[in-house]
């Protein structure tokens, strides 16, 4: 599928990457060309997100950063608040992308307030755009009836290889919206994975960066985590993987609904 987002398509994830560590790793990917870094307020990386940032002497315009409202800050009184210490932190005056981390369990924080003060964060000029994260086609409906079509670039969920979420997938290239896939290589487990490791020696790179060519060959963004320079640069050349229809085939093959995050307060997901 043609690609068509203002996200750029291949991401640097960065949970786990946190202090002097994580920065180094953050930078690493930055001037090995990654220009899509997403961190989120419960991660505790977006100190390190803008401190790389500003270590890389590029431009900010240049690396587009997403961040997310965690569902404790859900609440009228905490939102804007908690995406104002999210800038602070970032040393940023706007991100690129402001999603909602989870929906809120049960909707103990009625869905129509969240949904409406991510729109006024975008109205603020605190982000460009507005998203969502692990939200079913249910929320998704919701979304579309407050906000109107088209008015998030995104709904980031769990996708790879053994879980590509058919019904989702589906309902968002109906409505023209990009799912953004996190943990695209399942931590590491596709590297095992016979199928892509044939289709991996066949285009001379990495079992991983087939996966992650499937997934963009798919139409989604993907935002593996990696500390590793090697693995940034194996990661890196899935961009110009070109997979066959019989390779794409026999990936889609693999679907199993390996569901890896699936916390209590999950909403009832459709794939």
């Amino acid at each position: 599928m043609v690609y068509s987002s203002p996200i750029p398509q291949l991401g640097l994830g960065t949970f786990g990457r946190t202090g002097d560590a994580g920065i180094a790793a953050i930078l690493k990917a930055l001037e090995i060309g990654y220009r899509h870094i997403d961190t989120a307020q419960s991660y505790d990386t977006e100190g390190p997100v803008g401190e790389a940032v500003r270590r890389s002497g590029l431009p900010r315009a240049e690396v587009f950063v997403t961040t997310k409202v965690a569902d404790t800050n859900l609440d009228k009184s905490r939102f804007m608040p908690s995406v104002e210490k999210s800038l602070e932190t970032l040393g940023f005056d706007q991100v690129d992308l402001l999603l909602i981390h989870w929906p809120s369990e049960k909707d103990a924080v009625p869905f129509e307030d969240y949904m409406l003060a991510l729109k006024e964060a975008q109205e603020r000029g605190f982000t460009r755009f507005i998203g969502v994260s692990n939200f079913p086609i249910a929320h998704l409906e919701r979304t579309r009836a407050l906000l109107g079509e088209g008015a998030i670039a995104t709904n980031q969920v769990e996708i790879h290889p053994y879980l590509q979420a058919p019904k989702l997938r589906d309902y968002a290239r109906d409505h023209g919206l990009v799912l953004t896939a996190y943990q695209p290589l399942v931590k590491g487990a596709v590297v095992s994975d016979p199928v892509l490791a044939e289709i991996a020696e066949r285009h001379g790179v990495t079992p991983a960066a087939v996966a992650l060519a499937f997934l963009m060959a798919e139409g989604h963004a993907v935002i593996p985590a990696s500390s590793s320079e090697a693995n940034l640069r194996a990661n890196m050349r899935a961009k110009d993987v070109r997979l066959s229809e019989e390779e794409m085939n026999a990936i889609r093959a693999l679907d199993r609904g390996d569901r890896r995050i699936n916390p209590e307060k999950s909403p009832r997901w459709d794939d």
